[in-house]
């Protein structure tokens, strides 16, 4: 299974993001070893997770929640920030 996630960070901006493991995704980006915007905005925690059972799939929804502005992601996907 392929999972996209959606990571809060200090500075309030949202990550968006694919894994298999999204927790052990996230416990990398807390550790600097995740992406390099998280590198920067430190993550606070897991906002969101869709699971998908193909990378493709999972790709192709990452890249529709990367084109939206922050208050469609947090008006479609429900997220409480």
């Amino acid at each position: 299974m392929w999972y996209v996630y959606i990571l809060l960070c200090a500075d309030n901006s949202l990550y968006t993001g694919i894994a298999k493991s999204p927790h052990e995704r996230f416990v990398e980006h807390k550790n600097g070893k995740g992406g390099k915007y998280t590198r920067s905005h430190k993550p606070l925690k897991i906002k969101y997770l869709e699971k998908f059972s193909t990378k493709s799939a999972a790709l192709k929804r990452e890249f529709e929640i990367k084109s939206w502005p922050r208050a469609k992601k947090i008006q479609n996907l429900n997220l409480k920030i």
